[in-house]
């Protein structure tokens, strides 16, 4: 599986604005100079995050971005699916639901790619932005910049 820029710039963004937005609302041009994203690419990702509930928009002149929830309820996982759709690395009929496959019962290799589906979402689903945003201070404390050297 292969994470799109949406997925990438938008997970740091979102850990950008769960380190920054404690206090008020961050404007989208503050988190795109520290996260060397274009402020337009930027504002599309955060449309999307807002339609699946994990932003909130604040208008006005300290207006700007907010977490919708506290960020030891938000996952990578809901990031990821709100920004790329599905997180399965292999698509097989014979795992959905109504069985599209008319070998699923004879099929061997269903349960690889049912097993390793299982390993993304387990995984992603794991880390929380909150631990994320709290490893970016402890960087940030150091006087590193990730953000200017990190291509992801």
């Amino acid at each position: 599986m292969k994470l799109s820029t949406k997925g990438r710039y938008g997970l740091r963004a979102l850990i950008d604005l769960a380190v920054y937005s404690e206090e008020e609302a961050v404007s989208i041009q503050s988190i795109a100079k520290r996260q060397n994203i274009s402020d337009s690419y930027l504002e599309q990702l955060m449309r999307m995050l807002r339609k699946a509930d994990i932003v909130v928009s604040v208008r006005g002149a300290q207006g700007g971005y907010r977490l919708a929830r506290p960020a030891t309820e938000i996952s990578v996982g809901d990031v990821l699916r709100a920004l790329e759709g599905s997180l399965e690395a292999v698509t097989c009929p014979g795992n959905q639901e109504n069985n599209g496959c008319e070998g699923a019962d004879l099929c061997v290799t269903r349960y690889v790619w049912q097993k390793i589906n299982d390993s993304i979402t387990q995984a992603v689903d794991s880390i929380m932005i909150d631990h994320l945003a709290e490893e970016s201070r402890k960087i940030q404390e150091k006087g590193l910049s990730l953000s200017s050297t990190c291509n992801n």
